[in-house]
């Protein structure tokens, strides 16, 4: 198996480049951008769909013969507000122009080619958990938007000193509607950015047991099993998650020794 935890290649241009090939698995795609004012990035997606997800600043996006003009609504990430997300078909070229300095995550997943290039709008911010398992969510693409094929993207802002992706729970099982099997990418920032988090991925059987110290702007993998995360006091944690299966929908099983936090928290 890969290593799961990916460090970027670099500072600038592009610093991430995860494919199924390359994580071993059979879906998900994930590649990241530091792009400077009047860079360009640009890729045919084949049979694969993508998402471009501006986690920070601005770039002028077209898909094929369309053209979304400048995108981008926050210049840095941990003010918080909802990204702007492009949905880019299979069979198509995407290109992105930063203009102003960009970080833009492209995910990836098999695609039909039948949809049309959008723009993904109204995003709204989900408060989830209690206490110190309180976090925010922006659903960019998560199953009750009709806008992919494969993909369910979603990111997550989690408070300094507080657990995230909690209590551990799995999606590693095509068995819906107990489960559906959904590999995921994890892409982490850091405020501040000298800071560091934890990720920590398992199977209820010991077979795969890491735990990982993750820095600003690393990769996680998750082929299987649970994933809880952490954020230290003083370093607010944030992530974009990628997940993709045969299925398009999001069922998951808590670990069965933590469940009970769940059956608390909801009261």
């Amino acid at each position: 198996m890969p290593d799961l935890l990916i460090r970027p290649s670099g500072t600038t241009g592009k610093v991430h480049d995860i494919s199924p090939a390359r994580a071993g698995w059979s879906y998900v795609g994930f590649a990241l951008y530091r792009l400077a004012p009047g860079e360009v990035a640009t890729q045919a997606t084949g049979d694969r769909e993508a998402i471009l997800v501006l986690v920070e600043g601005r770039a002028e996006i077209d898909v094929g013969d369309m053209s979304f003009g400048e995108q981008g609504d926050r210049l840095d990430v941990f003010e918080g507000t909802p990204p702007s997300a492009v949905y880019a078909p299979a069979g198509t070229t995407w290109t992105a122009r930063a203009t102003t300095p960009c970080v833009l995550g492209v995910c990836t997943a098999p695609g039909s080619g039948d949809r049309p290039a959008t723009v993904i709008q109204d995003i709204e911010q989900v408060t989830r958990g209690i206490g110190a398992n309180t976090r925010y969510i922006h659903p960019i693409a998560m199953e009750e938007r009709d806008v992919a094929d494969s993909l369910l993207v979603t990111e997550v802002f989690t408070p300094a000193g507080n657990w995230s992706s909690y209590p551990p729970h799995r999606h590693d099982e095509d068995d819906y509607p107990r489960m559906t099997y959904l590999e995921e990418t994890y892409y982490h920032r850091l405020n501040p950015a000298q800071g560091f988090g934890f990720q920590r991925v398992f199977t209820e059987d010991g077979a795969l047991d890491e735990t990982m110290a993750v820095a600003d702007h690393d990769v996680v993998l998750v082929p299987r099993g649970h994933h809880p995360c952490g954020a230290p006091h003083g370093y607010e944690m944030y992530y974009l998650n990628v997940m993709a299966g045969p299925l398009r929908k999001w069922r998951f099983q808590n670990h069965p020794d933590h469940d009970w936090i769940a059956v608390r928290d909801a009261g």
